[in-house]
């Protein structure tokens, strides 16, 4: 066994990884608007990237370089995508369709949500719309307070990326 041979792949592999994993947060980054933590991201992940390229590309008559690369590089993929659902910048919009508005509402309003509500006339009957804008983060939250009330209440989730107050 080759250890050095496994060490270096290893590094290539875990340095793709991060590399990979800065791509996604600076393309969510940009997406979301957020300037510094774009150029952040992809400073680090560049440098990380020349570093690790220059390594495969000096060594291509070992195919395990080749290998953990691109191994590395799917992988970052997965983590990224990970890492950004994580960490969760940014603001959603989320609609709530529901017979039971108004007692949504109250909740979403007790625990802090800014709701607004709309009286509607559904295929069944009178339905209410609740719009909340929130953090990304309290998503789950606010799913989960919703469906307290009324587990049958249907929920449409979108991106939000300029809010003004």
């Amino acid at each position: 066994m080759d250890w050095t041979l496994l060490l270096d792949c290893l590094v290539i592999f875990g340095a793709r990884v991060i590399d990979v994993s800065l791509g996604t947060l600076r393309t969510a980054a940009v997406v979301q608007g957020r300037r510094m933590a774009a150029w952040a991201y992809a400073f680090a992940g560049m440098l990380i990237w020349i570093l690790v390229v220059a390594d495969v590309i000096t060594n291509l008559e070992k195919p395990a370089y080749i290998f953990s690369f691109a191994f590395g590089f799917a992988t970052g993929t997965t983590v990224g995508m990970w890492l950004e659902n994580w960490l969760a910048h940014g603001r959603r919009v989320i609609r709530i369709f529901s017979r039971k508005g108004a007692e949504i509402a109250q909740v979403l309003r007790d625990a802090g949500f800014i709701t607004t509500l709309f009286k509607g006339e559904g295929r069944d009957g009178p339905t209410h719309l609740l719009f909340i804008e929130a953090r990304r983060r309290d998503k789950k939250t606010i799913h989960d307070l919703a469906v307290e009330v009324d587990e049958d209440a249907y929920f449409i989730y979108s991106s939000s990326n300029s809010v003004h107050r």
